[in-house]
């Protein structure tokens, strides 16, 4: 496993952030206080960052910044998987909680935890999801309350839960759905006479994606951040 993976997935912080961190000089392995980010490690060395003995912690929870055109998939039988943006030290037993559409970007989680996961994608968690969204034509009143009231999908007799939107320019808005139904959003926006162009998944719960990460990043929860769920 690489070092400076390593310290990321102990502390929390991101690869970029661990870089710094060694070049500073505030990371050393068995006592050498110049390793290379780049180093494999092998198993019984110790890495201490600032002086504290660091070890990974037992389930793992990621955040990764998903790019348009990867699935949401443990496997890459429909396309480019999102899982081969990991390292292959990491992936063992990683799962996805909650998936986003191949042309859809932003947060998703992924986690060897299957009970947090649960917790999250239940329905009966309610487990909120906030996305910005860019429309195709331009937003009118009638379709933001048909949207905060509720609509009826195609093949559905259930009307969506209220949504709360908050319109943000004449072609696009922040959408935040209780639910989780297949394709949603899409549906939801051509149940009101409209069409998705773009859509971004900026919360999950009271977790928002980390500005920090670019398109295709990953990095390891804090402790405060799985507690969350």
């Amino acid at each position: 496993m690489r070092l400076d993976f390593y310290i990321a997935h102990a502390t929390g912080l991101s690869r970029r952030e661990v870089k710094v961190l060694i070049g500073r000089g505030e990371v050393s392995v068995d006592g050498d206080l110049r390793p290379r980010a780049s180093l494999q490690l092998h198993s019984g060395q110790q890495v201490r960052c600032r002086g504290e003995l660091l070890s990974l912690p037992g389930h793992r929870y990621l955040m990764l910044h998903k790019p348009a055109g990867m699935v949401s998939s443990t496997s890459d039988r429909d396309g480019a998987s999102v899982l081969q943006l990991l390292p292959a030290e990491l992936r063992r037993d990683l799962h996805i909680v909650g998936r986003l559409d191949v042309d859809t970007t932003g947060l998703l989680l992924l986690s060897s935890d299957g009970q947090w996961s649960h917790r999250i994608t239940a329905p009966k968690s309610s487990c909120s999801k906030v996305y910005h969204v860019r429309t195709a034509r331009p937003l009118t009143g009638q379709m933001i309350e048909q949207l905060c009231n509720g609509v009826v999908l195609r093949g559905e007799a259930r009307p969506t839960l209220p949504a709360q939107v908050e319109r943000l320019d004449a072609c696009s808005l922040r959408l935040t759905i209780d639910e989780g139904r297949y394709h949603q959003i899409k549906r939801m926006l051509a149940a009101v006479g409209n069409h998705v162009e773009a859509l971004h998944r900026e919360r999950i719960g009271p977790l928002p994606l980390d500005p920090a990460l670019l398109a295709g990043d990953y990095r390891a929860l804090t402790d405060q951040e799985v507690a969350l769920f």
